[in-house]
């Protein structure tokens, strides 16, 4: 029986990258010259470092920039509050991946909702949806894309 596998993964390797690219825009960038602004990557944590609030945001739109250009889904992204001292702001932006149990429900609804003849179930952090017919499962995909859903999604795992 058809089945594939829906997931929400980080490409950890791009994701060190984009950070990478956006440290080296930042030491470039004229209005962050000499600032101590930076960034750093925690196991799927980005911390941003600078002197003021303002420079945070923009800190933070280059790297959805960077993320963006490198294929890696903004959706992802969390930034919490910026935390701020008289010298220097921080902020953490967590970087979400795997489908929790909530959302592994809501997809499972969505597609029992849809009367499509393809069935779900929620294994760990992925769901995996199987159907006699490919173009069900197809059809289930395009459901799933057009879907709000708070996590990115990705469709793997496509057996015959």
């Amino acid at each position: 029986m058809p089945s594939f596998d829906v997931v929400s993964e980080l490409n950890a390797h791009e994701v060190a990258n984009a950070v990478d690219q956006a440290g080296r825009e930042l030491s470039q960038r004229f209005d962050f010259k000499d600032t101590g602004a930076r960034f750093e990557l925690n196991d799927l944590t980005v911390t941003l470092h600078a002197e003021v609030d303002f420079q945070l945001k923009q800190m933070l739109e280059i790297l959805k920039l960077r993320l963006a250009k490198r294929g890696v889904d903004v959706a992802c992204l969390d930034p919490q509050e910026p935390t701020k001292t008289l010298a220097s702001a921080t902020q953490v932006v967590l970087l979400k991946h795997g489908i929790d149990q909530e959302n592994g429900k809501k997809i499972a609804r969505l597609i029992k909702d849809s009367k499509l003849k393809v069935q779900a179930a929620c294994l760990g952090d992925k769901v995996r949806v199987a159907g006699k017919q490919r173009d069900d499962l197809q059809s289930a995909i395009q459901l799933l894309k057009k879907a709000k859903i708070e996590v990115p999604l990705q469709f793997n795992n496509f057996r015959d």
